[in-house]
């Protein structure tokens, strides 16, 4: 017995030494390192490394909520009516940088995303056709409920060189200080570009940059018909990659009425991008700038013709040769826009601290996105409607193609605006802002379109009637009319915990001819039949207000 008790132990020895020897031969597992998140302090508050890797990124978003009224006091006309609509935004952002031998190569993304309602300026019809939104299609929710979706920004920076879809280097200002954002006066928040900036002495920059040419875009004002070769019409839209046939009068009756008329497309291509230049100064009092940009303005070639003796390539020929005689070989021309802005932005910590006085002032031709004239009313479009239910519309074409020599003429436009934030305590601050601005046309080419009316705009009762056979119709149409326009507003807001505003603006709107009356299409009819109309009511200009409450959380 106690053999095999002895047996026993020794085995169970054997076995806990071997067991322990193969433990022993086992790998050991380590654990594997915690990587934590490191702030970086390079580039300001809210920046971390990406573990892993030394860029540093910060993420940061907006969520938005907005009232707008504005006033309307017509249903009678489409559109009218509408007096309220709401918005809600949501924006995130990402902005990465990281330290190289050229200095901060930054990459920045931003997107905004809003659900708009109401047929005011809250669902914006610019930018539905500027494709940044799309609209419902149900019969009450037409223009009505829009969604919106915008890459606002994606760039990359580095050694100077900030390429993607950024802020337009031609702006300073750009609504600043507002809620609503519609003072006169260039703000393009999202192009795309290619731009070289070069710092030199003490807070001076210089920047050079190529822009999408598309986006400052508005189109030429033109007698389109709905098809080269019509005889009457009211006005075809331009719309992406169509034709829009505009007159050249190539003959007239003793009465001036149009007998022969060629048609040229007036629908702009994309050819040459603009060219934009700034000189920026920064220091402790404040900012100034000086920028300039060109443009390509062009049309395209000869389409059809009516009333040009012949038939078939014959009566094509003709049409060119009499085209020829005014100097355009085949209807395509290229002219040229230009604009020059300068503004100045003065810090006054010494009224309180965070006050802030803009100024700025701008002058273009063929550049009405430039000078910023259709901030409030309209861009995209050569004429449209200061609000629902208007007395008249506003002429924003950036050129006029003159139907008797058929050569592009520019529009003129200037505005001015300034601008001062003050802040009662650190919780409350208020802005007031007042601006102006003037777009004029040639009076040849007005006269010219004039001329266009029984061939081509026969029963129109938006263009002018002409000015030798009905001189009434003419001098009160709304087409081509030089005008004027006033955009001032205030603000309260209040900021009760750091990056949540709560606020309100109110803004008051006037446009008007600047000399003369207009028919006015609202409350108005009119007496006589096609191009003898004449309207029973005239107005010199048009009011309305808006205002808009929000609440605003930034992190």
């Amino acid at each position: 017995m106690k053999l095999v008790k002895s047996l026993l132990l020794g085995s169970a020895a054997g076995l806990t030494i071997v067991g322990g020897a193969q433990a022993a031969d086992l790998p050991v597992k380590k654990a594997v390192p915690i990587e934590y998140v490191r702030v970086c302090t390079a580039y300001g508050a809210g920046f971390f490394y990406i573990p892993g890797t030394d860029t540093c990124l910060r993420i940061s978003g907006r969520a938005r909520a907005e009232y707008g009224y504005i006033g309307s006091d017509s249903r009678r006309v489409t559109g009218g009516g509408d007096l309220s609509g709401f918005t809600g935004l949501a924006r995130f952002a990402f902005d990465a940088r990281t330290q190289t031998g050229y200095g901060t190569l930054r990459a920045f993304l931003r997107m905004d995303m809003a659900s708009r309602t109401g047929h005011t300026k809250l669902s914006s019809g610019t930018n539905l056709r500027g494709g940044y939104a799309f609209s419902g299609t149900g019969q009450d929710a037409f223009g009505r409920i829009q969604n919106f979706v915008n890459v606002d920004k994606a760039f990359i920076q580095f050694a100077g060189l900030t390429a993607g879809r950024a802020s337009s280097f031609y702006d300073f200002y750009a609504a600043d200080y507002e809620i609503i954002g519609s003072s006169l006066g260039s703000n393009m928040p999202s192009t795309n570009l290619l731009a070289y900036t070069q710092k030199f002495g003490d807070g001076w920059t210089a920047t050079i940059s190529m822009e999408d040419p598309n986006y400052r875009t508005n189109p030429l004002f033109t007698n389109a018909v709905p098809a080269a070769g019509a005889a009457a019409g009211t006005g075809a839209l331009s719309t992406v990659l169509t034709t829009a046939p505009t007159p050249i009068i190539l003959g007239t009756d003793a009465t001036g009425n149009a007998t022969a008329v060629a048609f040229i497309d007036a629908v702009q291509r994309s050819r040459l991008p603009d060219f934009v230049g700034s000189l920026r100064y920064d220091a402790p009092w404040g900012s100034a700038q000086l920028s300039a940009a060109v443009r390509e303005i062009n049309t395209g070639g000869f389409l059809a013709s009516v009333g040009v003796p012949g038939t078939g390539a014959t009566q094509s020929a003709n049409a060119q040769a009499l085209l020829a005689a005014r100097g355009i070989s085949t209807g395509a021309q290229t002219d040229y826009g230009w604009a020059v802005q300068g503004g100045v932005k003065f810090n006054l910590p010494f009224i309180a601290p965070g006050d802030g006085l803009y100024l700025q002032g701008a002058y273009g031709e063929g550049t009405s996105f430039y000078t910023g004239i259709n901030r409030f009313t309209a861009g995209y479009l050569a004429n449209a409607s200061v609000y629902a239910g208007n007395p008249f519309n506003q002429y924003l074409a950036d050129a006029v193609v003159n139907p008797l020599t058929g050569r592009l003429e520019l529009s003129s436009s200037f505005t001015a605006v300034a601008s001062y934030l003050h802040y009662w305590s650190p919780e409350w601050r208020s802005a007031f802002y007042a601006s102006y601005g003037e777009i004029w046309f040639p009076t040849g080419a007005r006269q010219a379109t004039s001329q266009a009316n029984a061939l081509v705009n026969s029963g129109n009762t938006v263009a002018p009637g002409s000015y030798l056979t009905n001189p009434v119709g003419y001098a009160t149409s709304q087409s081509l009319r030089d005008t004027y326009q006033i955009v001032t507003g205030a603000s309260l807001i209040w900021s009760p915990v750091k990056d949540l505003d709560i606020g309100i603006e109110g803004q008051y709107i006037r446009t008007g001819v600047k000399s003369g009356r207009v028919a006015d299409q609202d409350k108005g009819g009119f007496i006589g039949a096609g191009n003898a109309q004449v309207p029973t009511r005239t107005v010199s200009s048009e009011d309305v207000f808006q205002a808009r409450f929000r609440v605003q959380r930034d992190f």
